[in-house]
């Protein structure tokens, strides 16, 4: 493993210490947390309908749609991050089969695969094509996790 996953690693868990903590002085069950983030799934969401992605959309604060095909080797390359950041994030990820589920995708403006679309309080706040460095993905969901309701 290379130096900046550590590091990037262990930023994470001391930022998870130090919300336990708070809990912990301000007399709250540490392990309850907020209803969010209690409620985020350490694992990504399989997306099978519109109405089911526009719940997990309305569930969760931030949510990364990832749109992907069984086929494609930057979407293959792409999935170890995936499952990083639904067990290490407080985002909700959401998978959409572009094969499947074509009318998604193209709502989503997938032109390609992977689509990446973050959506923050509802709405979508960024979209990118390709395969994303881990880094560039868990800045973007630390920033919209801050400023999300």
């Amino acid at each position: 493993m290379s130096d900046t996953f550590d590091e990037e690693r262990e930023r994470i868990r001391e930022q998870k210490k130090r919300e336990l903590e708070a809990r912990l002085e301000n007399g709250e069950d540490p392990l309850a947390g907020d209803d969010d983030a209690a409620s985020t799934p350490d694992t990504p969401i399989q997306i099978d309908g519109q109405g089911h992605l526009e719940q997990v959309i309305d569930d969760h604060d931030v949510v990364l749609v990832d749109c992907y095909a069984d086929w494609c080797g930057p979407c293959k390359m792409l999935e170890p991050t995936i499952q990083a950041l639904a067990a290490e994030t407080d985002a909700a990820i959401a998978k959409v089969d572009v094969d499947a589920h074509q009318p998604i995708a193209q709502q989503l403006g997938a032109r390609g695969v992977p689509t990446l679309v973050l959506y923050a309080d509802g709405e979508p706040v960024e979209r990118m094509m390709g395969a994303q460095p881990r880094q560039t993905l868990e800045g973007l969901i630390e920033q919209h996790t801050e400023t999300a309701a």
